[in-house]
């Protein structure tokens, strides 16, 4: 059975869906047509029934108070193709407030010129905010994105989505 939790977060509702005690998606908004196709074709068969998943909430309440190093605690399941596997696998190693481009994250899954693929694969990103696709920026506006981050911190409270609450 795979368990679909809906929570609120400070980003709007989430949907939350987990197999085995791992998370397989994590979809920003309710439960809709999306949810249930990407559950019907991972698992044909299985039942998806609504329910609280505890652990991973905490985790995520974590996450959004503050302590951005939250999620690597959290046990993921894939669905998808080994070569998207092997980026999102990727991704969760890049550090909690830290960044990476696209062409790095291809030099890390050993495909050097797959950097449009690694972007693909990261849209294709099944599990949101947990798996970190949002830590890769391309490689021309990476500096001019550091920059910007800076000042806005520089600014004061009112810019807190780039202060102290990251998320990032």
């Amino acid at each position: 059975m795979v368990l679909v939790d809906e929570l609120p977060s400070p980003i709007g509702p989430l949907t939350l869906t987990v197999r085995d005690g791992r998370v397989c998606l994590l979809h920003f908004g309710p439960r809709d047509s999306y949810v249930d196709r990407a559950l019907a074709r991972w698992y044909p068969g299985v039942a998806a029934a609504a329910g609280t998943a505890p652990h991973v909430r905490e985790m995520l309440d974590s996450y959004f108070d503050g302590n951005i190093a939250a999620l690597d605690r959290i046990d993921v399941e894939f669905n998808g193709t080994p070569f998207q596997r092997r980026v999102w696998d990727a991704l969760r190693s890049i550090e909690a407030g830290a960044t990476t481009s696209y062409a790095a994250l291809a030099h890390v899954v050993g495909a050097p010129r797959a950097v449009r693929a690694v972007g693909a694969a990261n849209g294709a990103n099944p599990v949101a905010v947990i798996v970190p696709c949002h830590r890769v920026i391309g490689q021309e506006v990476a500096a001019r994105a550091r920059g910007a981050a800076f000042r806005a911190v520089s600014l004061g409270p009112r810019f807190s989505v780039l202060g102290p609450r990251s998320w990032i």
